[in-house]
């Protein structure tokens, strides 16, 4: 089944974005809040400081970051899901928990992979997540959070665009929200950054969809240095 054929056009089941809504909005539990993904060093070091280079460094991390990495991630485990092959998904798993740079970047995938399959466990009913979990944990391996999310997704029958541009848009939302709390940037100027990576998200979402999975990489080593940086920052507010 190719990605092509599970992206039809079409208008998002209501029900399905209520899920996604109750998902991946500010209230889901799974500590979301407590991760800037660098952008506490970024902002310590200097280099973020403005609104303008907030949006800039997100697009960055959408472009050529953790965003390249978890959408073609989330495309593929969202295929697998729809065939319920167990198999496949727990490849991906393990293929996703190797794929951080840092030990705080990993720790943010996977913290918020176990939090989002507990909730869900709990709330609702997802035999093929609970035994996707399941597996990891007999390789002693960890969920990580975009592909818990995609299991979900498809598994309410969410289209793969739409599940895709809510997890991106979260992803970003949440990086402005927390250099709303650190530059600190004023609540306005907070929501101008998050409207002026709307285009980001759709780019994103579009290259995830067209990349072929051996073409999976990434390349944003400051990203990645500001992440090394923060573990040993002197005062921190957030876990990465």
């Amino acid at each position: 089944m190719s990605i092509n054929e599970i992206t039809p056009p079409g208008q998002l089941d209501p029900a399905g974005l209520i899920r996604l809504m109750t998902w991946l909005g500010p209230s889901f539990p799974v500590g979301a809040y407590t991760y800037s993904h660098g952008v506490e060093y970024a902002i310590e070091d200097g280099r973020v400081k403005t609104r303008d280079s907030v949006i800039t460094w997100i697009e960055g991390v959408l472009a050529f970051g953790a965003g390249r990495i978890d959408g073609v991630l989330f495309c593929q485990a969202y295929a697998a899901a729809k065939q319920g092959d167990l198999d496949a998904l727990t490849g991906i798993g393990i293929d996703a928990d190797c794929r951080r740079g840092t030990a705080e970047m990993a720790l943010e995938a996977t913290a918020q992979g176990r939090a989002f399959v507990s909730t869900v466990s709990q709330v609702w009913d997802d035999p093929l997540l609970a035994r996707w979990a399941s597996s990891l944990r007999g390789l002693d391996r960890l969920p990580s959070y975009p592909v818990a999310v995609a299991i979900a997704a498809a598994g309410i029958g969410v289209d793969l665009r739409s599940a895709l541009t809510a997890f991106f848009h979260a992803m970003s939302a949440n990086l402005v929200s927390s250099a709303v709390r650190l530059v600190p940037l004023g609540q306005t100027d907070g929501i101008r950054a998050v409207a002026a990576l709307e285009k980001a998200v759709e780019m994103a979402v579009e290259r995830a969809i067209e990349t072929d999975p051996e073409d999976i990489g990434a390349c944003a080593p400051l990203v990645d240095w500001t992440s090394m940086k923060h573990e040993t920052q002197y005062t921190r507010l957030f876990r990465s």
